[in-house]
């Protein structure tokens, strides 16, 4: 298939702002006048809200694929990792306090094997799987395209920063991520299978104005563990709780993409992850987890950390998404346009 090599070959264009922050960023980048890098209203903003969430999400981005018109060079602006920081403390800081303490990593990953007895009404998937309505399947796509289109990117940031174990572990893991030397088989390709055949646009980056802050958030999440070698145990710990989560849910997701009656690639990405990563969720746990803590036992905290708000802020979307399509309405800003299929 090569609609995702060709989606990603393009930059995205820069998304609309929403509020001033986002101005702030969005203006420099377009070279608008440098002045509005000014850090003034980052200590009172909403650090869960759609214009901090924004601002952040393209600070980050200039560390991937990066912007249509704006140079690569950006992407080591002073005065835009200036911004970046005091965004991202405000962030960190919101999750520090609303997140449970837990300094037991092996104790947080343990709560995450306890799947709830039948039918879970808090649960996407669940909702998905028994009551889901294809548009409702093709707006969680949409938001999880924001991520799956560069899975396993941020994780890979984390690679140079283990040892022994860890490392070997964590690059087997991420090796099947990226197709196991398969182009066809990269993970972030077989989602733009998915979306090809429930009638979305492949092209990275863009549902982002769609997005609420609430999917911003969860995405973001990666970034500011990944580019940080001081929160390297949260991201594996964030890694850890995605792998542990991973095959229950993909089971059910496939289950309702068959009774949607989706095409084969869509049933593909999932059906993939329900056996891939089974498999992986023994190695992080085991080797990845167990391994850092091996040589550093000082980050067991931080890798709780990471497990907890992983979940937090995918409860949060959970919530969003949920309360939407109950109501029959929906959870993106944007509504997609209607779908055939064929």
């Amino acid at each position: 298939m090569t609609v995702l090599a060709e989606s990603r070959s393009l930059e995205p264009e820069l998304p609309a702002p929403r509020g001033p922050l986002s101005v702030r960023v969005i203006s420099a980048l377009q070279d608008l006048g440098l002045d509005v890098i000014a850090q003034d209203g980052t200590h009172s903003a909403d650090p869960y809200g759609g214009d901090l969430q924004l601002a952040l999400y393209v600070l980050y981005e200039l560390h991937y694929q990066g912007f249509r018109g704006v140079v690569a060079e950006r992407e080591w602006d002073p005065q835009l990792l200036a911004l970046r920081r005091a965004l991202e403390y405000r962030f960190l800081d919101a999750l520090r306090a609303d997140v449970p303490v837990q300094s037991d990593a092996e104790r947080a990953l343990a709560e995450l094997l306890v799947e709830p007895v039948g039918y879970d009404d808090a649960s996407v998937s669940d909702h998905l799987q028994r009551d889901g309505e294809l548009w409702q399947f093709r707006e969680f796509a949409a938001l999880r395209s924001l991520y799956h289109l560069k899975e396993a990117d941020p994780h890979a940031w984390v690679i140079p920063r283990l040892h022994g174990r860890a490392k070997a572990a964590m690059v087997a893991v991420e090796y099947d991520e990226f197709g196991a030397g398969r182009t066809e088989d990269v993970h972030a390709r077989l989602f733009a299978g998915l979306m090809a055949d429930l009638g979305l646009e492949t092209a990275y980056g863009h549902y982002l104005d769609a997005a609420p802050a609430t999917a911003l958030a969860t995405v973001n999440l990666m970034s500011l563990f990944g580019l940080h070698r001081s929160l390297r145990g949260a991201l594996v710990g964030h890694f850890a709780t995605v792998e542990t989560t991973s095959s229950p849910g993909s089971r059910r997701l496939a289950q309702a993409l068959r009774r949607m009656e989706a095409g084969a690639a869509a049933q593909r990405f999932y059906d993939e992850h329900v056996e891939a990563d089974a498999v992986h969720e023994q190695i992080v746990r085991r080797e990845v987890v167990g391994g850092l803590l091996e040589v550093e036992p000082g980050l067991d905290a931080d890798v709780a950390f990471g497990v907890r708000a992983t979940s937090y802020l995918e409860e949060r979307l959970s919530t969003e998404l949920l309360d939407a399509w109950r109501q029959g309405r929906s959870a993106l800003r944007e509504p997609l346009p209607s779908h055939t299929a064929s």
